[in-house]
């Protein structure tokens, strides 16, 4: 079995389902109780934040848990939305955002906000011109991808910053850095992040899990109440096992220099080497070390990504998130005006340290045999 669609989940490390289990059956207590397995559970969870805080060199009180990268999105953005608007109503995001985003926005518009989509390139790079044109006096929020999860381009997240600030200070900037995170080095002070969304199975943590990067200072409200847990931000009894795997899967992943996301990037830059053996394909790949978007002419996305999972294979569809319910928003293969011919057949290959050179080996293999042999069937 070859597993490269790591960008959509990834396996969890063992360490980390050797650490769940302890937070399941030891520490197991609820870290609001007042006796001593709450504390031993409270500790865990401290502990995990602190770690946590230090990968982005922040601060623990920085650190919001949440059940994964849309709760940390619909926080970001909802949040920030409630806590001022009577500064203003109006939202700049791109039209190559995550459903966990554009959703957000959608809503918010039917609520009576103002959002502006940016235009991307041919690379699914936001247009920077455009962002500093659209940035108004009651522009209360800029939100934008670290790393777009269908081609990989990474955006140039402290240009954004600098452009943002020097318009509007009081413009808050919230990143989704789902598929950057334990990928690309990320600080967010030095970079002009106020917000910043991440997920824990993106990195060979459990699913369920996650964290929103809050600025101390940065004006936000709750989306969820109830009992007041982690300081009234975000009720609910906390996800101990969750919260201890998340930092165990952040700590390996990240480790010194993030030497495994290196490893990574030299199996993805082995694999667009090795795919130009394949005749009529557009590689539109970004920089990010883990994802690689492959167009093939005139083929079906769905029936090739089909035939290699019959060889136990898995990839998934570069245009998985095209088809919107609502066309403010296009999918990220439309905003980068890929052609038809080509827009059809595009997979996402993505990887993970898990994966190998030896494994494309037996992609492209693959794919040779089967590209030719599907091809023939295209009706003319």
């Amino acid at each position: 079995m070859i597993y490269f669609d790591n960008a959509a989940t990834t396996c969890v490390f063992p360490e980390v389902v050797e650490a769940m289990q302890d937070a399941m059956q030891v520490t197991y207590g609820n870290p609001s109780a007042k006796h001593m397995k709450g504390i031993e559970a409270e500790n865990k969870v401290k502990a995990a934040q602190e770690l946590i805080a230090k990968t982005l060199r922040a601060k623990p009180k920085e650190i919001l848990f949440t059940s994964g990268g849309t709760e940390s999105n619909n926080t970001a953005i909802i949040g920030t939305a409630m806590a001022n608007r009577r500064k203003g109503k109006h939202i700049i995001t791109t039209k190559v955002e995550h459903a966990s985003v554009y959703e957000p926005m959608y809503h918010l518009e039917e609520e009576g906000y103002e959002v502006t989509y940016l235009d991307v390139d041919s690379e699914g790079i936001v247009d920077l011109d455009q962002l500093e044109e659209s940035i108004r006096e009651d522009t209360i929020l800029v939100s934008c991808m670290m790393v777009n999860n269908e081609i990989g381009a990474i955006e140039p997240i402290e240009e954004i910053a600098k452009i943002i600030k020097a318009k509007n200070p009081n413009t808050i900037f919230h990143v989704d850095a789902i598929q950057a995170y334990g990928k690309l080095p990320i600080v967010p002070k030095n970079m002009g992040i106020d917000l910043l969304s991440t997920s824990g199975h993106k990195i060979h943590g459990p699913k369920g899990i996650g964290f929103l990067y809050i600025k101390e200072g940065t004006k936000i409200s709750p989306i969820i109440f109830g009992g007041g847990q982690q300081k009234g931000m975000r009720s609910g009894t906390e996800n101990v096992p969750g919260i201890v795997g998340l930092a165990v899967a952040c700590e390996k992943m990240i480790g010194k220099n993030y030497e495994n996301a290196e490893k990574i990037r030299e199996v993805k830059e082995y694999f667009q080497e090795r795919i130009k053996e394949i005749e009529d394909i557009k590689d539109n790949s970004g920089k990010a070390p883990h994802v690689a978007s492959i167009s093939f002419k005139k083929l079906r996305s769905e029936v090739l990504l089909h035939a290699l999972e019959d060889r136990e294979i898995y990839v998934s569809s570069g245009s998985a998130c095209s088809s919107n319910k609502k066309q403010a928003v296009s999918g990220t293969l439309n905003a980068i005006a890929l052609s038809d011919e080509f827009k059809d057949g595009t997979l996402r290959f993505s990887f993970s340290i898990e994966n190998t050179k030896e494994e494309v080996d037996e992609t492209i293999k693959a794919l040779k045999e089967l590209v030719p042999m599907l091809r023939r069937f295209v009706r003319k």
